[in-house]
């Protein structure tokens, strides 16, 4: 069985390529070495709350979810056209997301539907 940090570790990975952004990007985005980022996809190194708060902000996902075997299918997903990706791009799409995770968990508790991904 995995252990709850491999799951985050591989998740990250799965996540961060699939929106296409490097090691690096999350580095400057989290205010780390790029090779801590490495560590922590490789399960060498564990992450902290707020990282993982941030990163889940950053790809659209709740922060619990970061821990499950399947997050793909709760994905908030935006489309983006840029030739390059800096740590303002980042924050604005953590702020983005945050706002839309938010809007969802309201409606869930008020009793409505999840608003379409």
């Amino acid at each position: 069985m995995e252990n709850s940090m491999f799951k985050v570790g591989k998740n990250i990975k799965t996540l961060r390529e699939q929106s296409g952004f490097t090691q690096s990007n999350l580095a400057k985005y989290l205010n780390v070495d790029q090779s801590l980022i490495s560590k922590i996809e490789k399960n060498e190194r564990s992450i902290t709350s707020d990282m993982l708060d941030k990163l889940s902000a950053l790809f659209g996902v709740a922060t619990d979810s970061l821990n499950k075997e399947s997050i793909l299918e709760n994905q908030i997903s935006i489309a983006l056209r840029a030739s390059e990706i800096n740590e303002g791009d980042l924050e604005t799409i953590g702020a983005i997301n945050r706002i839309a995770l938010n809007l969802n968990f309201m409606t869930q508790l008020l009793g409505g539907r999840e608003i379409d991904r």
